[in-house]
This record gives structure tokens, C-alpha cells and sequence, in this order.
């Protein structure tokens, strides 16, 4: 049962993904990307780790995808939607895509090959919050400062992006 939400996921989470690269319109791309994300969070279940879904569900989809959608809006990109399709990476694409797919077929027949993940890492290590918490705020405080930092530069380009000039 689980290989076969395993797969209905995975389906579903490519067709969102090729639905954001050929979306034309700005708005609808960004609700497949939001698609994509509640797969990934899925995906996250699938791994008997509910606290990396909650979390991909509060940051990604809760707040990633409505930042995106209030740029998307805040910025004209109605002129940009009606450009043509630039052709000349077309076939670089679809390479791509037969590439992806040549190799999820293989895993799909290879996947029996894979032993189950260890006792160690399925009984859940970093199943609370306070664990993750601590490991976050002492190992990881670094890397977590620089995500923050690029985040807040982000926002602050995004609001110069779109502040009208006066005068």
C-alpha cells in the first residue's frame, strides 16, 4: 500500500513540477508549486517523519507560496506572461525530462534491490520538537543564521523591487 502511494505522489509531485516550468500564467504556477510542496510533505509521512511534514506544510506552503503569490501580484508580470515561449531550450527540456524519467523507471524496478532504513533511523531520533530544536540552535546555528540573513535580504529586495518611484 505504501509503494502505491509512494507512486500516486510521485506522479503527482513531477506533474505539478512540469506544471510550474509550463504554466503561463504566473499565478497558476505558483499554486502547482504549492502542489508540489504538499507531495513533499506526503513523501515526508511516507518516511515516519510527521514533524518535517508539519514543518514543510508551515514554511513552505504557508508562507513561501503566499510571499510568492503577493510578489507575483505586486508586480506586473502580465506583460511578461504574454511573451512568447523562448524555443531555444526546448529540446535541452526535453532532455531533461526523458532523463528524469529513464531514471524514476529505474527505480521502480530496481527499488526492490533497497533494504528498509535502519531500526536506528526509522524508531524517529529527532521525532520531538525540543530535540530538533536543540540540535537546530547548537549544531546547526550557523547555517541557520545564513538561511535567516538570506531570507531578510530577499525581502528587502523584493519591497525595493517593487517601490514606485516618486518625484
Amino acid at each position: 500500500m505504501e509503494q502505491a502511494f509512494f507512486l500516486f505522489v510521485a506522479v503527482v509531485a513531477t506533474a505539478s513540477g512540469l506544471a510550474v516550468v509550463l504554466a503561463r500564467n504566473p499565478i497558476h504556477s505558483a499554486l502547482a508549486l504549492m502542489v508540489c510542496f504538499v507531495q513533499v510533505a506526503a513523501v515526508f509521512l511516507l518516511l515516519r517523519a510527521p514533524l518535517l511534514a508539519v514543518i514543510q506544510m508551515f514554511v513552505y506552503v504557508g508562507a513561501v507560496i503566499i510571499l510568492f503569490l503577493f510578489v507575483i501580484m505586486m508586480l506586473d508580470v502580465r506583460k511578461q506572461a504574454r511573451m512568447p515561449f523562448v524555443k531555444r531550450w526546448s529540446a535541452f527540456a526535453v532532455v531533461i525530462v526523458a532523463v528524469l524519467a529513464l531514471e524514476m523507471f529505474a527505480l521502480l524496478l530496481l527499488g526492490g534491490q533497497w533494504q528498509a532504513p535502519s531500526q536506528e533511523l526509522s524508531s524517529g531520533q529527532m521525532s520531538s520538537v525540543r530535540e530538533v530544536g536543540t540540535s537546530l540552535f547548537t549544531e546547526f546555528l550557523f547555517p541557520f543564521e545564513v538561511a535567516s540573513v538570506i531570507l531578510l535580504v530577499a525581502l528587502v529586495g523584493a519591497i525595493i523591487l517593487t517601490r514606485k518611484e516618486t518625484g
